[in-house]
């Protein structure tokens, strides 16, 4: 059936871009009932809702982004390491206030912004009788919503923006995956029954409204959730990981279907070009490269450093981390000489590559004997070569034949935070008589070396399977208390405080009979308990 294409006049929406100091308040979740907004002229209510609906998953937003990817995601999963001495409580030395472990429930661009815009989404496409901007806005929201799920466990889920509601019951963590499964599938039906529809390319700065390409990753994001379930729930983890890539839509395979938010530019830049050197001046910048992820690519003589690094600022160094999970005090003023993120404020922000998607095909064939369409090998090698074509570097063939390098120990330039034990034996070339848990770290680790700079996967990947092999945190570094191993790290964010006064029957319903533990840094979140 030919239906109207709304979206055909449309005039997008001005995003907000707040610039908050790092320890601003946010807003209560709990707070907003999530009503949608005006919706008298149907074509711009639309536009302006697509897009701040994409901004919700890594956030326009530089001081959220900043909170949730390079304070949270990346140093968790070792890609970046905090390098502003003044911080006394952080994420990284387990010791962090609200202010650092609330931002995904409690920021109003994340949770409260992707309801008020869904529903809005959604009412227009009730109007119009076009169902498909509401499917890719589930889509969306998948992509936003399992980073906070996996950042705390149980969160409200199921009944959020339900009735105008202000307090929420929480669901466990096995019924947000459910429903993530669910609303993909969903989102996947719609789409692949009404592939010739076009979205307005100024509303959608991730596929110019290309339908098929939103089939493609729904597709891959759904793959992604199937193995971070595959150790809890093996028969669900196999039926949609099969289900995913046995699709007539497809996965992303090659580059041109990556995921990217191309909304960036001068005017609006990429939220990490500033996030990363906010306090440059007086203490070199908020974040640096980690040195995990460093001593990997220099083991391996990894071309893609340069791509994704600026050097060092020693005459006889190339590239070196700051060590995540130290004191940093001492080594105030001196942080500007290590390497940093390479980043240009029109860069687009990855949500998901092609290189993602070989290597979870890789692992499932490997490790869990998925049917991944394809030898395990295959896929390994698969991702290696678009990581690489992605970023432009030269030398695959070489790099895939290389079955000596190792990760290189980690010696500080300053002498405060060497690290002397092997980090890793693990090499690069394929291995087909090595053990699955041999495998499956070979996989994890190019795969964490291709995510570059997607830090809540990594961190997501690491709790899962203990992989890649990462730096433990200092004695002094770690301020937990005893709270957090030192060498497994942060495992979950604290839930908010306010929510025990604001939500108090829900949170402690969800603390006793779904968490499994303390509401602390030290507790697994369901996907990654292991017997």
């Amino acid at each position: 059936m030919k239906k109207k294409n709304i979206l055909n006049k449309l005039i997008v929406g001005s995003l907000a871009f707040g610039f908050m100091a790092c320890t601003s308040n946010y807003m209560d979740i709990n707070s907003n009932p999530y009503e949608p907004g005006d919706l008298s002229a149907d074509d711009y209510a639309l536009g302006s809702a697509m897009s701040n609906l994409a901004s919700t998953v890594i956030s326009s937003d530089i001081n959220t982004a900043q909170f949730t990817d390079c304070l949270l995601g990346g140093p968790c999963g070792g890609y970046f390491a905090d390098s502003n001495a003044g911080w006394g409580n952080t994420i990284s030395n387990y010791n962090a206030t609200d202010d650092w472990t609330n931002v995904f429930l409690m920021s109003d661009r994340v949770v409260s912004t992707l309801y008020s815009n869904l529903n809005a989404v959604k009412a227009v496409s009730n109007n119009s009788g076009s169902p498909e901007p509401y499917a890719i806005a589930l889509i969306i929201k998948v992509a936003a919503m399992h980073r906070v799920a996996d950042a705390y466990g149980p969160i409200p889920y199921s009944q959020i923006g339900q009735d105008g509601k202000i307090t929420t019951p929480y669901d466990s963590e096995e019924k947000v995956y459910d429903k993530f499964f669910e609303e993909l599938n969903a989102a996947i039906d719609i789409l692949s029954q009404n592939v010739n529809y076009r979205l307005t390319p100024t509303a959608d700065y991730v596929y110019s409204g290309d339908v098929t390409k939103w089939i493609k990753f729904a597709n891959s994001l759904k793959l992604r959730l199937a193995m971070r379930i595959a150790n809890v729930s093996p028969e669900k983890a196999k039926e949609m990981a099969e289900s995913a890539v046995s699709h007539e839509g497809g996965l992303i395979v090659n580059n041109a279907d990556n995921a990217t938010w191309k909304f960036f530019s001068t005017a609006v830049p990429n939220p990490f070009s500033v996030a990363v050197r906010y306090n440059e001046e007086s203490d070199g910048g908020d974040s640096h490269v980690a040195a995990d992820i460093v001593c990997y690519m220099n083991g391996y003589n990894d071309a893609r450093r340069a791509c994704y690094f600026e050097e060092a600022r020693w005459d006889d160094i190339d590239y070196v981390g700051v060590r995540r999970g130290i004191d940093m005090a001492p080594m105030r003023g001196k942080f500007i000489n290590y390497t940093r993120m390479k980043v240009n404020s029109s860069d687009a922000v990855l949500w998901m590559n092609a290189a993602e998607v070989a290597f979870l095909r890789a692992e499932g064939a490997a490790v869990y004997g998925f049917n991944m369409g394809g030898s395990a090998a295959d896929f390994y090698e698969q991702g290696v070569r678009l990581s690489f074509e992605q970023w432009g570097a030269t030398g695959v063939d070489a790099y895939l034949a290389d079955a000596t390098s190792t990760a290189t120990t980690y010696r500080d330039p300053e002498g405060l935070n060497t690290y002397e034990g092997v980090l890793s034996d693990i090499t690069i070339k394929w291995d087909e008589s090595a053990s699955a848990d041999k495998k499956q770290e070979r996989i994890i680790t190019q795969k964490w070396i291709a995510n570059w700079p997607l830090g809540n996967e990594a961190w997501a990947d690491y709790r899962r399977t203990g992989y890649p092999k990462l730096l433990p945190a200092t004695n002094a570094g770690n301020k937990s208390g005893g709270v957090v191993n030192s060498n497994r790290g942060a495992r979950r964010m604290p839930y908010p405080s306010a929510e025990y006064t604001n939500n108090t029957a829900n949170i402690q319903y969800a603390v006793s009979n779904y968490l499994g533990g303390a509401d602390n840094m030290g507790t697994d979140v369901w996907w990654a308990r292991k017997d």
